[in-house]
Order: C-alpha cells, then structure tokens, then sequence
C-alpha cells in the first residue's frame, strides 16, 4: 500500500516520504490502449512523467457494488504495474446525512474497505463540482470524518466548478484534504466554462487563486482542459488548447498556488480523430501537446522546483508578469508568466548579489538552455502574450 499524506511545510503530496508534483489524466486511457508508438498507453503515460489516473465512478450502487469493486481493482492493478498512482472517484458516497449508519454510509465503509490496501490507490476523488451541484458542506464533513476513520492513509479531493466567491467556497474546506477547481477557457465563445469578465486563459490563474484563498491553507489542484462538454459538437464546435495556451494555463496555476494538476477530456470520443477513438483516448492530442508539457513538468531539471518551499521574494516591473520562487537542491528557480497581451522586456529584481546568470529551462540556444545575464542583482528578459519562462540561478 502507498501511504499517501501531505507536507506540512509546501502543500506537497508525500507518496512513501516522496516529494511529489501530481501530474494527473482524468480520464486515462482503456487499459488495453495502445498509444501511436506501439507501447501500452499507460506505460506510454508513466514514461512522459504521468504519475496518477482517475478512475472510479460518479455512480456507486449497493445492487452492482461487487462489480464496481472489481473493476476498479482492475485498474488499480494495470496502474500499479506502471508504476502509476489511481484518484478514485466515490460518487457521491461522502455525501452523508445525520443519521449514522445509514446505507450511504454502508456502501462507502465497503467500497473504502476493499480498496483501501491497494497499492495502486493513491488518493481518493470526492463529490465532483459540490457547491455548483448545491451539495450542502455538512454533509461532506461527515463524509470525509467517516472515510478518514476507515483510511487514514490516503487523503480526500475536493474539486469545485470555477464559479462562487472564495467565501463560499471555503465552507468546504472541513470536508477535505485537498481542493481546487477546474477551468475550460478554450472553446467557442472562450472564456464561457468560468463565467467571469476575464474571458482569456488567463483566467486559470484568477479561479487558482479564489481556491487558495478557499483552502484554508490546505493545498490546490487545479484540473485543465484537453477537452469538455463545451466543446462537443454538435451544439459546440470542437476546440483545443494550443501548446502555448497549456504551458501557459499549467505554469500560472502554479504561480498562483497550485500544488498539483490534472488534465481532463482526453476521454472524450466525440472530438478524437477516427485513429484515437478506436484506442479509445486523444492521442493526437497527448502528442502535440501535453506529451511535451508534462515531460517538461516532470524533468529533473523543473521537478524540485514544483515540490519546494517559496524561495527569496523576486519582484517584476511589470504589472502583468507574475512570479514564484522556489529554492532547492543549491538553487533559486524563479517561474514567471505574462497574462497580458503585450510584447516587452521585463526586468526583474532582488537576486542574491553573488549571482551572475541563470538559465532559462528547456529554452535552448546553440544545444543547452538559454542564459540571461545578472548584474546588481537583477536581469531582463523578453516576454510576449501567455509566456511562461522557468528561471534556475544557482545559489551554493
């Protein structure tokens, strides 16, 4: 079994005292998958950095609970031989109501009990979008109290719709381990899925930011798009997140807090091409896009950045770059985004006065990664619209 909890000190997900940045797909592919290279399409995941699969159901019954478990041991098992990690959905199972002992909570202790050894189970999915459903917050404490009496070795995520004030949200809080919110800007019109004046992809940093301030000091996942209902056709016509428009979304959720990511609709047949809807999962997707954004999220050289304490504070001239610190392993990583849509240099300031240069990551000039050059602690450096650059300055 994968004892799984959370580091007090950065938010992180401790996987057996591990460090770990959540690179989750939601949902993965059919476990006989095969992706465009031949391999199995979970090894094809877990060799490009993925390291979690949601699996589950939305739609737990006591009539066909045997089978439900069955199944999901099944993909507990195909994940665990790949060295993967599951985010089993249970529905509305944490959804409790006064009374003890009542058969949603039967149903949860059994399917809580039959999985919860497993070690392909990594953590476990809560009632989807609650606040946005109208799923009152008591109901879920009892929920998440009764599921961490039985396992208390895997924590519960609570996912919410981009929608509702920070306020409101955060009455959720009790009921979880972990929070964040999904958010599908690309589509037609965009910016739709969030409701709010922000209708760029910029968006994704303002909804992360509401779900911080939510958590009460837990940490944040935040769930992007591959696909979803707003884009199925044919009420919708079909859309995608560009690489730039990913990389983007990926690094100002994490700028803005985020602690982990996930990545939904790679499941979704309506929008694959005929090739990807017989294996069954977005292929064509996985290889122009998020293939290589997770590579690069997974990376020894970005990794320790994404699972490390805030670093010395780095301030920006510009009011529309964001930017974290992070400080691991001898170094200062600094990873800053433009939401707006101008084209400048930007100069930064406050790097310790030892330091001469950096490197910009997996920005490659003449084979290895691009410098930037420091002098009186500061340096500037080229954004346009939606860039993300990763900063690594070595500090001992």
């Amino acid at each position: 079994m994968a004892v799984v909890g959370i580091d007090a000190a950065t938010g992180s997900l401790l996987v057996a005292g591990k460090r770990v940045f959540p690179i989750v797909v939601s949902n993965g592919p059919p476990l006989t998958s095969v992706a465009p290279g031949g391999r199995n399409g979970l090894a094809e995941l877990a060799a490009a950095g993925v390291g979690f699969l949601r699996t589950g159901t939305g739609n737990w019954t006591a009539e066909f609970a045997d089978g439900q478990i069955q199944n999901e041991r099944k993909a507990l098992d195909a994940a665990a031989a790949h060295g993967l990690l599951c985010w089993t959905w249970l529905g509305r199972l944490t959804n409790l109501p006064t009374a003890s002992g009542s058969p949603s909570e039967q149903l949860l202790t059994k399917v809580v009990n039959a999985l919860k050894g497993h070690p392909g189970l990594g953590a476990w999915k809560g009632v989807d979008e609650p606040a946005f459903a109208g799923v009152a917050a008591a109901g879920l404490v009892r929920g998440y109290r009764r599921l961490r009496a039985l396992d208390p070795q895997h924590p519960l995520v609570i996912i919410q719709a981009p929608r509702g004030t920070a306020a409101d949200l955060k009455k959720y809080a009790p009921a979880l381990d972990i929070t964040g919110a999904d958010v599908y800007p690309v589509g037609y019109p965009p910016g739709r899925h969030a409701a709010r004046a922000n209708k760029d992809v910029s968006v994704v940093g303002d909804v992360t930011r509401t779900m911080v301030s939510a958590a009460a000091g837990k940490p944040v996942w935040m769930t992007l798009q591959i696909a979803w209902s707003g884009v199925l056709p044919p009420e919708h016509v079909p859309r995608f997140p560009t690489l730039l428009e990913e990389r983007f979304m990926a690094y100002q959720a994490v700028v803005a807090g985020a602690r982990g990511l996930a990545f939904f609709g790679g499941h979704l047949a309506p929008v694959m091409r005929p090739a990807d809807a017989q294996s069954g999962w977005n292929w064509t997707f996985w290889e122009t896009v998020l293939r290589p954004l997770v590579a690069e999220l997974s990376s020894t050289a970005v990794a320790p950045a994404l699972v490390a304490a805030p670093g010395r504070k780095i301030s920006t001239d510009t009011a529309d770059v964001g930017v974290a610190t992070r400080a691991a392993g001898g170094f200062l990583y600094a990873i800053a985004v433009r939401r707006g849509q101008a084209t400048s240099q930007v100069r930064f300031s406050g790097l310790p006065a030892s330091v001469h240069s950096g490197e910009v990551l997996f920005e490659y000039a003449n084979g290895a990664f691009r410098t930037v050059a420091v002098a009186g602690s500061t340096f500037r450096d080229w954004f346009g619209p939606h860039d993300a650059h990763v900063y690594r300055f070595r500090v001992s």
